[in-house]
């Protein structure tokens, strides 16, 4: 048992890195936008800053397929060190960037260098962390031990959240604006580093390694051809990917900007709030994924589907009108409860679908391409209904996309007890394929 928490720890610590690395630039990006631009127009200035922001989520897809591909050629534990490497040097980059004063437009461009690494990493870290930490976890307790990848997410920007409020409470606004939104970025490159010591001496998951006696296949991992030949279960992952990436997005990232801009709350209530809701959903991240192991990964993810279905609007609504801290944590918890179907179990569902060859890829690409089309843009297209005076428009939205993704989990088979050595092989072997696993009463 020692053994396989230590896995889960090292392997869900660079997760926890690497979003607190992503989420610090938007968070602190309103202390350091005008050091790289021209002084006169703050809000352009923080336009252009995450405008570059914006740059890192159309890497995604190139990270989950270079990342991706090296996970299944070269191996687990390398795509995991090489995904934290990248995220230090980013860090490191952004940390020491010259601002516009000492080399004019030149800090722009690091900071850009910087936003392409980071966007590589995270592309990359999804898959190689899901498929480590399902390939590592002791049988019968893959969900459980999946679900550390969400607990890792949600407590990168719970550090990276509570940083910020240390900071503000301990710094002046002066400083904050003139080095202090620096520190963050160097939190982040050493916490980085260190990962990059324990990962180093991560052990290769059995798995992986007892798929190089087949030659035939070691020349066919992680490769663009090896992945068409599993279609139907990359188009999978894109469609059961949808709903809950739009749902996490909105009741994460873009729940604080709602209840300030729309329901009118305080912004520091509405910190709170997000803050408090984001820590419960973190706890409850294990537990959800512990009772998929008992009673399947489908039942999970329709609940979560219909959930969001038919109470995304109603939730919204309501806390639109939520004009105080308790009724606005009590929705925002109801929501993520509702979310946490999806985040505790996601990663191991979709390592379950694909062979050992092409795991990594397979879950990388298909669903760097999912986040990239609705979780990335799930803010902006909630701005854009806002813009247009419907803002309800959006809720309706999300409610759509995980109508999408209820089709699909009630058409998919339970992948529980898919014997991960033996998917994707002929179906005549002793142990039953992905395709021929039959469902769980």
């Amino acid at each position: 048992m020692g053994q396989h928490w230590k896995k889960i720890w090292v392997g869900s610590a660079g997760n926890m890195v690497e979003w607190f690395d992503w989420f610090v630039y938007a968070t602190f990006a309103v202390y350091f936008a005008d050091a790289f631009f021209p002084k006169g127009n703050g809000t352009a200035n923080l336009m252009n800053t995450m405008g570059i922001f914006a740059v890192g989520f159309f890497m995604r897809p190139v990270g989950g397929w270079l990342l991706g591909r090296i996970g299944d050629r070269k191996g687990r534990k390398a795509a995991l060190t090489l995904t934290v490497t990248l995220m230090s040097a980013s860090a490191i980059l952004i940390a020491v960037a010259p601002t516009y004063a000492v080399a004019g437009y030149g800090g722009v461009a690091v900071l850009m260098v910087a936003r392409l690494l980071q966007g590589l990493s995270v592309g990359g870290e999804y898959a190689a962390s899901a498929t480590y930490l399902t390939e590592a976890s002791a049988p019968g307790k893959r969900g459980f031990a999946s679900s550390f990848q969400y607990v890792s997410m949600t407590a990168g920007q719970l550090v990276g959240l509570g940083l910020q409020i240390v900071m503000q409470r301990t710094m002046s606004e002066d400083a904050l604006h003139s080095w202090g939104w620096r520190v963050p970025f160097i939190v982040g490159a050493v916490g980085a580093a260190i990962v990059f010591y324990l990962r180093r001496n991560l052990l290769e998951t059995e798995v992986y390694e007892e798929d190089e006696d087949d030659a035939a296949e070691v020349a066919r991992r992680g490769t663009l051809k090896a992945l068409l030949k599993h279609k139907r279960e990359a188009f999978l992952v894109i469609a059961l990917t949808m709903g809950g990436t739009v749902a996490y997005y909105t009741y994460t990232t873009y729940l604080t900007k709602f209840l300030s801009k729309s329901a009118g709350m305080a912004k520091p209530t509405a910190s709170l709030v997000s803050f408090v809701a984001l820590f419960l959903f973190m706890c409850l991240q294990p537990l959800a994924g512990a009772l998929s192991d008992r009673i399947g990964r489908r039942p999970l993810l329709i609940t979560f589907a219909v959930g969001s279905t038919f109470l995304t609007v109603p939730i919204m609504t309501l806390l639109k009108h939520a004009g105080s801290f308790w009724p606005a944590l009590g929705l925002a918890l109801l929501a993520l409860v509702i979310v946490t179907g999806y985040t505790s179990i996601n990663a191991c569902v979709k390592a379950e679908l694909f062979p050992t060859g092409v795991r990594a890829l397979g879950v990388a690409l298909p669903y760097a391409i999912a986040n990239a089309l609705f979780g990335g843009t799930a803010e902006y297209v909630a701005l854009w209904f806002k813009k247009g005076g419907i803002e309800s428009g959006f809720y309706w939205y999300v409610a759509g996309c995980a109508a999408v993704s209820l089709i699909v989990y009630l058409s998919m088979r339970e992948t529980r007890d898919i014997d991960l050595k033996r998917v994707g092989r002929p179906a005549h072997t002793p142990e039953p394929s992905a395709s021929t696993v039959p469902e769980r009463a």
